[in-house]
């Protein structure tokens, strides 16, 4: 009954427009701002350290923007 209730309540939250989990440290901005800074070949933790979050966060974050932009047959380059 308590998971039941916990669910429902889960999903009007969803319907109304909230997300749960932790906010992600690396906004849309960011993201753009790594990317500059790789392709003029900074190091991972030269930009980790610059935009002031961790290692596995900008690794994620940047994984995660080569593939929303790249091609779906290609594969995704390593970083």
């Amino acid at each position: 009954m308590i998971a039941e209730r916990t669910r429902a309540g889960l999903q009007a939250a969803r319907a109304r427009g909230r997300v749960g989990g932790r906010p992600t440290v690396m906004t849309p901005d960011r993201i753009v701002i790594a990317q500059e800074m790789r392709a003029h070949g900074k190091t991972l933790n030269e930009i980790a350290a610059t935009l002031g979050v961790g290692r596995s966060s900008l690794v994620r974050a940047l994984a995660g923007a080569v593939v929303a932009e790249g091609p779906a047959d290609e594969e995704t380059p390593r970083i």
